[in-house]
């Protein structure tokens, strides 16, 4: 059998924090150690030194380089500076394969990957959505902006890569039934996390874990905290571990309902080292794709508590008495205390280690998005027999 030549792959994405990141340094690390060659192209105006140590982890795997530059979060004018600048860098690169994640990397991949088409040059353009634009309302302003535009960018893509069943069954109902290839690809979790991680002896009862903004809840979580606490009759104690752009109102919230001296509030740090400083992780999200969090702490064995939205159930299992109803206090408050009253709580409600393991491992969402990779790229011509146009 004729041996396949490695690929060339340079993920598109806008800002390095949360779910995204973590998903293409995933599938980074993976195809590079497959012997592919792997670069990113990403804003350079997000993140912090957290996140610059994630970057300084995945260097070594990326042979196509890092790219950084400004891109904003909204659509604007400098959108055309960042287009020309990244076309720049792609051509260079020479790819096989651009994958955009997220609505701006989206574009970027798929624009990019279809100028380089019209100058005679084969590239395989994928798109994963990871919830982004989904989240809008369909009748709202911005909703009635987005969505046409996700349905013309249909056609500049070759494959749409959903992360779960909700997200794809939301762009059906939100923009269309696809009409390009679509698949789903679960998210994964490398082998190596899927070990136990005990709690410190002074570990806090429940960890909040994410970014500081309402969309992931934070706030709800300083309130249903507070109502655990009447639920139990006794004071219990809580962090919050992440960066945001509402930190400081979380803060004024906690003092308010005079939690500060229970609920303390760290900079984000690396979760499976967050994790040995709680019983429990509480994901209070109004709205979610496929949140890493909670793949990370079932990994962990950590036991989880969350809203039920996005792929969280396909997660926990639709009938999950961890779920919560979305944005309900009570609802949250009522299976926070039971977590820590119920002594078989976790045993009975948490998924089962092996048959989560076998769905929502980092090498089975890695080699079915190769061999997705691989099959767009089959029937176009090696890289190094076409020469851009300059």
């Amino acid at each position: 059998m004729q041996q396949q030549r490695p690929l060339r792959i340079i993920h598109c994405f806008r800002s390095p924090v949360g779910g995204i990141f973590r998903h293409v340094r995933d599938l980074a690390e993976a195809h590079a150690r497959a012997g592919h060659e792997v670069g990113i192209l990403c804003d350079s105006t997000t993140g912090g030194s957290h996140e610059d140590s994630l970057f300084d982890e995945i260097r070594p795997h990326l042979a196509l380089g890092l790219v950084r530059m400004p891109i904003h979060r909204s659509v604007g004018p400098s959108d055309f500076a960042a287009l020309w600048r990244g076309y720049k860098e792609i051509r260079s690169l020479r790819p096989d394969v651009l994958h955009g994640h997220g609505a701006k990397g989206g574009a970027i991949a798929r624009l990019i990957g279809s100028a380089l088409r019209v100058n005679r040059y084969r590239v395989a353009r994928l798109y994963s959505p990871h919830g982004g634009s989904l989240h809008f309302c369909r009748r709202s302003l911005i909703g009635r902006l987005v969505f046409p535009l996700e349905r013309a960018q249909e056609r500049l893509a070759d494959a749409l890569v959903f992360v779960c069943d909700f997200e794809r069954q939301t762009y059906f109902t939100k923009v269309g039934a696809p009409r390009v290839r679509h698949e789903l690809i679960y998210n994964g979790i490398d082998d190596g996390e899927f070990e136990v991680i005990t709690p410190r002896p002074d570990a806090v009862d429940f960890l909040y874990i994410g970014m500081m903004r309402d969309l992931k809840g934070p706030d709800l979580f300083v309130e249903a905290f507070a109502r655990t606490e009447r639920l139990v009759g006794r004071p219990l104690s809580a962090l919050m571990i992440g960066d945001g752009p509402q930190q400081e109102e979380y803060s004024e919230l906690m003092l308010q309902q005079g939690l500060s001296r229970r609920i303390r509030m760290h900079p984000a740090m690396k979760t499976r080292e967050a994790f040995t400083l709680a019983r429990n992780v509480v994901v209070p999200s109004r709205a979610e794709s496929m949140p890493y969090i909670v793949l990370e702490a079932l990994a962990a064995r950590k036991p989880v508590i969350a809203s039920r939205v996005g792929g969280i159930p396909e997660i926990l299992g639709p009938d999950s008495g961890a779920l919560a109803e979305p944005a309900d206090v009570q609802s949250l408050a009522t299976i926070m205390a039971r977590s820590i009253s119920e002594k078989d709580w976790a045993t009975r409600v948490m998924p089962e280690p092996s048959t989560f393991k076998s769905r929502f491992a980092a090498s089975v969402m890695s080699a079915d998005m190769l061999d997705l990779y691989r099959e767009l790229c089959r029937y176009q011509p090696p890289t190094d027999s076409v020469s851009p146009t300059t």
